[in-house]
């Protein structure tokens, strides 16, 4: 799942003319905390070299989803 979350997350910040790396924050919500290594993984992946600040907690309230991550993104006009 998180690699799907990744895929819909690079789509959105394309409409503004974003990547990845113009990720300055993410917000991680896991429904099991015991899945953060592989989560972990798969983040570090996808963003490479590049480490946004980011918060993970666990939300014991998450329906049909096992991760969700919001970000915050800025790139200087031109």
């Amino acid at each position: 799942q998180t690699r799907q979350v990744f895929q819909r997350l690079e789509a959105a910040l394309a409409l503004a003319d974003c990547t990845l790396q113009d990720v300055t924050k993410a917000s991680v919500w896991l429904a099991d905390a015991r899945d953060f290594g592989s989560f972990n993984r798969v983040y570090m992946e996808c963003f490479g070299d590049h480490r946004p600040a980011r918060s993970t907690v666990q939300a014991l309230l998450m329906i049909d989803a096992k991760v969700e991550i919001d970000v915050t993104a800025y790139k200087p006009r031109n």
